[in-house]
């Protein structure tokens, strides 16, 4: 840039004598000195029809708490099976453990990070692709196709069976050691490497993973690999089934095929034509499991799939930007309910493209939608459960408007049942390859 482009004296005394002539900007200054912007450009009338009620409504249990972690993925998806073991059991109670889910989805995000560093390590430390997987190596967000691999090794288990740490709940200190260990092991990767010491690099890998597998074991305990399930149904009657695996125990009690859940996405840039399915290199867990597989369509189409399936009392696990237009006290997100225009002289509106592709919007939060409003058969608001605790909102339940959902709702995996014969052709197609920096690529 050179100094033409500079800001000028000129300029900014201009900017200033405007800003001091406009009696509204002015007041704003004043409200804004001891009022949250949010709560200086919230529309009034936002709060008609916004309420916690709903036309269509699938009754499920109380909310989970995600705790001081990036855990929603894996509180939603053990949210969707624990109610198919729920009404299987006859329980009105009842929670999966998610600490057995994140147990060995950070043990293989570590492999799977370990196996990247060794396959990069020819690459210079300012490769695009490395840097990207180093911020970074292992956190704690994923994917449905993530939780489906972890689902088939592990299998899962009641909460009881090993409930939340405080290290569990609390990542922080975890991933900080965790991701410290992994870069150190890539600094020593590149070294090997340039050296030609590949054999010795294999062997400190092992090491590597053996070290952080005791972080985990330390920090979240160890998974049981035989359990009594124990539980209490509706009419006070007492059950127990002894010696059971996480594997037995999902093939038991959940039962349903967990491949028949697909992912659909909706991004409307040039890049990702609709009717196309996509992966993302780099991004995964479990190596062999299932990739990510997304099949993109318009949002038409993926809000019919979603309908159909909770009009078939089913609920829906989806990925949004849950930081954009929400107020988490009312438990609402609604672009309508903040008008920018009147205090800035603006409003922020951007088409969905542009806040895909300049960095404005991505997935980064996963819940389960269980309800929806519907007038003339068409969505107005949805119900959504997150994994926030019960404190907020209604009783931890959240409305979501439609033209919010149209924004900032990503993917949502339904079963290949609620598909049309025009979609499950276009599944099939071999996937086109995302980079890993792709706004599609990011980790709810």
């Amino acid at each position: 840039m050179n100094n033409a482009s500079a800001i000028t004296q000129e300029s900014l005394q201009a900017f200033r004598s405007s800003f001091e002539k406009d009696v509204t900007a002015r007041a704003m200054q004043n409200a804004a000195s001891k009022t949250a912007i949010g709560d200086l450009v919230y529309h009034a009338d936002s709060r008609i029809g916004n309420d916690h009620q709903f036309s269509l409504e699938i009754k499920t249990m109380k909310v989970t708490n995600q705790m001081s972690s990036g855990r929603c993925w894996i509180f939603a998806g053990c949210n969707i099976l624990r109610e198919i073991i729920a009404k299987k059991i006859g329980s009105e109670d009842f929670e999966l453990s998610q600490n057995f889910v994140a147990f060995y989805d950070k043990l293989e995000k570590i492999n799977y990070s370990l196996e990247a560093m060794i396959e990069l390590a020819d690459k210079p430390s300012d490769d695009r692709t490395l840097q990207t997987i180093l911020r970074p190596c292992v956190g704690d967000g994923g994917q449905w196709d993530m939780f489906r691999s972890l689902i088939k090794k592990y299998g899962i288990v009641p909460k009881n069976v090993m409930p939340e740490t405080w290290a569990s709940s609390h990542t922080m200190d975890s991933n900080y050691i965790i991701n410290t260990v992994i870069r150190r092991f890539a600094a020593e990767a590149h070294r090997l490497s340039a050296a030609g010491h590949t054999k010795k690099l294999r062997a400190r890998k092992e090491e590597v993973l053996a070290q952080l597998f005791r972080v985990l074991a330390i920090a979240f305990g160890l998974p049981a690999e035989r359990f009594d399930f124990e539980y209490v149904d509706k009419d006070k009657t007492y059950h127990c089934e002894r010696d059971l695996t996480p594997l037995a125990f999902y093939e038991r009690y959940v039962g349903e095929d967990i491949d028949e859940y697909v992912s659909l996405i909706n991004s409307p840039t040039e890049d990702k034509p609709f009717y196309e399915t996509f992966t993302v290199d780099y991004i995964g867990n479990v190596i062999g499991g299932d990739p990510i597989h997304y099949l993109n369509l318009p949002m038409k189409e993926l809000k019919a799939a979603v309908l159909s399936s909770l009009k078939d009392g089913e609920p829906v696990w989806f990925g949004s930007d849950a930081g954009k237009f929400g107020d988490r006290q009312r438990g609402v997100w609604a672009p309508e309910q903040y008008d920018y225009a009147p205090a800035f002289g603006f409003d922020l509106k951007m088409e969905k493209a542009d806040l895909l592709n300049f960095a404005q919007s991505a997935m980064n939060h996963a819940m389960v939608i269980t309800g929806v409003n519907l007038a003339d058969d068409k969505p107005t608001k949805w119900k959504i459960e997150n994994s926030w605790g019960d404190e907020k909102a209604y009783k931890g339940y959240y409305t979501a408007t439609d033209l919010w959902f149209d924004y900032f709702v990503y993917q949502a995996v339904v079963k290949k049942k609620y598909l049309t014969r025009k979609q499950l052709e276009a599944l099939k197609k071999e996937p086109h390859h995302l980079h890993p920096w792709d706004p599609m690529g990011t980790l709810a």
